[in-house]
């Protein structure tokens, strides 16, 4: 007698970073189901992770459609991943796990597709703008690096561009940014936004300040604080270099991120990602960010339009996985 699960068909969708891989089942309407998490360094390789997914959840005879969302370029057939010892075949994991489809997109891919499904709960509104239906949607991500992409909608379908955005030059805007910029210089040969939006760049920032701060006053600050310690420290307020370099943080990124608007006319807003903005998302509504979002000379009518979001929700890489998968099966 045939099994039920041999013709059953199952969407398997996965967000893959460095340290966690998050497995979950979604359906037709994105909705996503039996969330599990799991520590890639306790599996030898990706493929004995997903078939223990697939085990737990007695799903090994369905016929599975999945989408993985991972952070390494994914072009080729050949996987290697950046910060994990994990490399593969994709035609290869298709066949070992028995999948009915595979595909495997960029983890800003997934994030970016995300956002069309987005509610006000999972999400914050930072400034004024409304956002326009079907209009280009861009977002940027502070976090390990600066993930950047960019959504289109053609005929009610959104199609994700990625690229390298976040490795664009670092362009001074007051003269604040100048003093960093040029006490960056003394060590870099060249700047990019993503050094110094990033986990590591506030850290430059902060580095940048201590040293200029240190010129002129006769009480040094500490040179080594990771980024979390200078977050901490600049919204409980007991640190004026802290304060001061997450306050200018928020202005690089308010420009970095009005620069993305007129580039793609992102009428359908932008979007902030990444583990690092939502820890201290009042602290950027109260900081200059939307300033310098929208000052963009002759062109500033157009930016103050476009509205600007922190993406609060924890797990958009596995709702764009859904959305992505669901557009191609």
């Amino acid at each position: 007698m045939m099994n039920s699960q041999d013709t059953q068909v199952i969407n398997l969708v996965a967000d893959i970073g460095g340290t966690n891989i998050r497995l979950a089942i979604t359906d037709k309407n994105n909705n996503i189901n039996q969330i599990e998490t799991y520590q890639c360094q306790n599996f030898p390789h990706l493929t004995n992770v997903i078939h223990h997914y697939l085990k737990e959840k007695s799903l090994l005879n369905a016929r599975v459609n999945a989408c993985l969302a991972i952070a390494c370029p994914v072009d080729t057939d050949s996987i290697s991943m950046t910060n994990l010892p994990w490399k593969f075949s994709q035609k290869q994991l298709k066949e070992e796990l028995n999948l009915n489809s595979l595909t495997l997109i960029n983890d800003y891919t997934a994030i970016a597709m995300a956002i069309p499904l987005l509610n006000d709960q999972q999400k914050i509104k930072i400034g004024r703008g409304e956002t326009a239906e079907k209009q280009p949607i861009a977002v940027c991500g502070p976090g390990t690096g600066l993930g950047v992409a960019n959504l289109v909608n053609i005929n009610n379908h959104w199609y994700c561009l990625g690229g390298e955005g976040g490795h664009t030059d670092f362009a001074p805007v007051d003269d604040l940014d100048i003093k960093i910029f040029q006490q960056l210089k003394t060590t870099k040969k060249r700047l990019s936004y993503e050094q110094l939006l990033s986990g590591y760049g506030l850290e430059q920032i902060y580095q940048a300040l201590v040293v200029i701060t240190n010129q002129e006053s006769v009480s040094p600050q500490p040179t080594q604080l990771s980024a979390k310690e200078i977050s901490t420290q600049a919204i409980a307020g007991n640190c004026p270099v802290c304060q001061q370099a997450l306050s200018q943080f928020c202005k690089v990124l308010g420009s970095f991120a009005g620069n993305l608007a007129l580039t793609t006319g992102s009428f359908g807003g932008v979007y902030i990602a990444g583990g690092i903005v939502p820890r201290f998302t009042e602290y950027l509504e109260n900081s200059e960010f939307r300033k310098r979002f929208e000052t963009k000379g002759r062109m500033s009518h157009l930016n103050e339009e476009i509205p600007t979001y922190v993406i609060t929700e924890s797990q958009p890489g596995l709702i764009g996985a859904a959305a992505y998968l669901n557009q191609i099966v």
